[in-house]
């Protein structure tokens, strides 16, 4: 069953209100449970749920009128009967599986509901790229919406994509039966300056009655926000702190405060709530990118509501934030996020609120995982050879592509330096007095070199960097054609060689990540679908993931969900500096800067 043919309510509304008034059985009843709704924030006690044609007929505290010879009874046992949860903002691509095998990870965690921006396939393949996420991930048990891209490039004259992503596209998506709006507008700048293209994309966006994604990566919170907001974007999830989510919701946006693999942005801000006591409606939870390790071990929504309330939050304001505010932000309040007549069938059963381990996922009327498995099957999509072959760099890179030369009679030179933050998305603009050998710059003590690769138009192209904060040793190398959003090869490194063997694995086997020391491949991820999926199975993918990781430890790496930050480094609407295909860019000015500033 696919969200396309899923039946509407308008089409079960006859087939609901007999069972609701016990002219019809159920499909099934759910029986003596604690019925958590999140409209009025109870949690009620000796409750049943009537299910039929994948809908919610019946919520009472006596659903026998409902029954039939041939319904099938769930006994709750008195656990909690809560909603099912929902990402608000996410990037399927980000857990390096396809939506079929994000979804089969993510059932037994109780998501039933994403919102998703496939925005990284499209800088690789664009439009068609899209299509096929959309597509797949129609054909999914649970709800995965999909939110059109916005910025392909992010940010135009800074970097060179695959495809651009152009108002037109904007317009004919908006047809597609999937689509729920349109992407975070990470261009704010030109949100901001009124930009036309920008603007036609909100503009068709609205003209189809859906919402706009925000994101507003920027200390500012003057008129250039107010600006911003004045635009159209509806929502954001790139605050970092009280007064970040306390501005967005004061200007009518809702704050999406997200937990991912690599992102801790609930604890600074949920005091606005905790401590401010302000209304909880405004207020979203998300994930945005979560990798597939962080799937297998740790979970997905459920552990971003966990985290909200160990860092204080009433456990029913939790769920409202991950259940009815989300489905009430994008239109679908009568669709899900609830346990209310008429809605899809999404339910958890769960004994403890504070700590919610999910025993039971109900989906659309049918048990689709227990305990730690998923139940149903989550079909792919067939992805051509033209999503399959996407790492295009034009030649065999060697040392010498990866060597930065000095200055002439050089001694030393000043050179800016990418600062990675940990668990953060922003980095540092550094600077740091580097040696010059036989006419090279040297990286070294803290400072590594980073490369970004063209790989999707075969330019040969390389733009070697500095960056700091990983604290590799040794002569290594790590490359990944994940990197956020253009997706060329970022490379990060010790040593030359290792940079160019590292390059050159990655066109061999089509995308992903490897690590090489002294020679040696130490992990490697085939990212086979446009560079950035598997098709995998997660466990098989996060197995690989992990040993990549544990490869970055031994090189020398401590930094938390290192591979996150890694991927990041080429996202250029992120202050304050990062790498393009194009050169060095200070996000702070949205300007290219020189490698080096001075030299001795």
């Amino acid at each position: 069953m696919t969200q396309e043919i899923f039946p509407s309510w308008p089409d079960s509304a006859a087939h609901l209100i007999d069972v609701a008034a016990g002219r019809r059985a159920a499909d099934m009843i759910i029986t003596g449970g604690i019925w958590v709704n999140v409209h009025t924030r109870e949690a009620l006690v000796g409750h049943d749920i009537a299910i039929a044609v994948g809908r919610i007929a019946f919520v009472g505290a006596d659903a026998s009128h409902c029954r039939g010879e041939q319904t099938q009874i769930i006994e709750a046992h008195g656990r909690y009967m809560i909603p099912g949860l929902c990402d608000a903002h996410m990037h399927i691509e980000s857990g390096m599986l396809t939506p079929a095998e994000f979804a089969r990870a993510v059932i037994p965690h109780g998501t039933t509901s994403m919102f998703t921006d496939p925005h990284e396939i499209a800088n690789v393949l664009g439009l068609k790229g899209v299509r096929m996420m959309h597509d797949e991930a129609l054909m999914q048990p649970i709800n995965i919406f999909t939110q059109m891209p916005s910025c392909a490039p992010s940010a135009p004259g800074l970097e060179t994509t695959g495809f651009e992503i152009t108002a037109e596209d904007v317009a004919e998506a908006m047809h597609w039966p999937g689509i729920i709006g349109l992407g975070e507008m990470m261009n704010f700048p030109g949100v901001s300056g009124a930009d036309p293209k920008m603007l036609a994309e909100i503009a068709a966006t609205q003209h189809a009655g859906k919402t706009v994604g925000g994101h507003y990566a920027s200390p500012d919170l003057g008129p250039a926000f107010a600006a911003y907001v004045a635009g159209g974007p509806a929502d954001d999830h790139e605050g970092t702190c009280e007064a970040d989510a306390i501005a967005r919701v004061r200007q009518g946006m809702r704050a999406m405060m997200r937990l991912g693999s690599a992102w801790y942005d609930v604890e600074s801000q949920i005091t606005a709530i905790t401590g401010k006591g302000l209304d909880p409606r405004s207020f979203i939870l998300c994930t945005d990118d979560c990798h597939s390790g962080t799937l297998v071990n740790d979970g997905h929504m459920n552990r971003v509501v966990r985290h909200a309330i160990d860092c204080g939050c009433d456990p029913l304001v939790a769920l409202q934030m991950a259940t009815i505010n989300t489905a009430t932000h994008f239109g679908l309040e009568r669709e899900i996020g609830s346990l209310t007549p008429g809605r899809r069938a999404d339910v958890i059963l769960t004994s403890d609120l504070d700590t919610l381990p999910i025993e039971l996922v109900i989906a659309r009327g049918k048990i689709v995982a227990e305990g730690d498995t998923c139940l149903v099957d989550c079909p792919h999509y067939d992805w051509p050879a033209a999503a399959r072959q996407t790492v295009n760099m034009g030649r065999e890179l060697t040392a010498k592509d990866f060597l930065i030369p000095a200055p002439e009679g050089a001694n030393a030179v000043m050179a800016n330096v990418i600062g990675v933050v940990e668990n953060q998305a922003p980095t540092k603009a550094l600077q740091f007095e580097l040696r010059v050998t036989e006419g090279r710059v040297q990286a070294g003590g803290e400072v590594c070199q980073i490369a970004l690769v063209e790989r999707h138009r075969g330019t040969g192209n390389v733009v070697n960097a500095f960056v700091s904060g990983f604290g590799y040793e040794g002569a290594m190398a790590m490359a990944s054609t994940v990197a956020h959003d253009s997706h060329h090869m970022i490379v990060v490194g010790t040593d030359e060689e290792q940079m160019a063997l590292a390059a050159n694995r990655l066109r061999d086997v089509g995308g992903g990540i490897t690590i090489f020391r002294d020679g040696a491949e130490l992990a490697l991820v085939e990212l086979p679908i446009a560079g950035l999926m598997s098709d995998s199975p997660a466990p098989e993918v996060a197995a690989k993931a992990e040993a990549m990781m544990e490869a970055m430890r031994d090189c020398g790496c401590k930094l938390y969900n290192a591979y996150m930050q890694h991927s990041l480094l080429a996202l250029v609407v992120i202050p304050e500096l990062r790498i393009s295909d194009l050169g060095l860019v200070d996000v702070r000015k949205f300007e290219f800067i020189p490698l080096l500033e001075s030299h001795t």
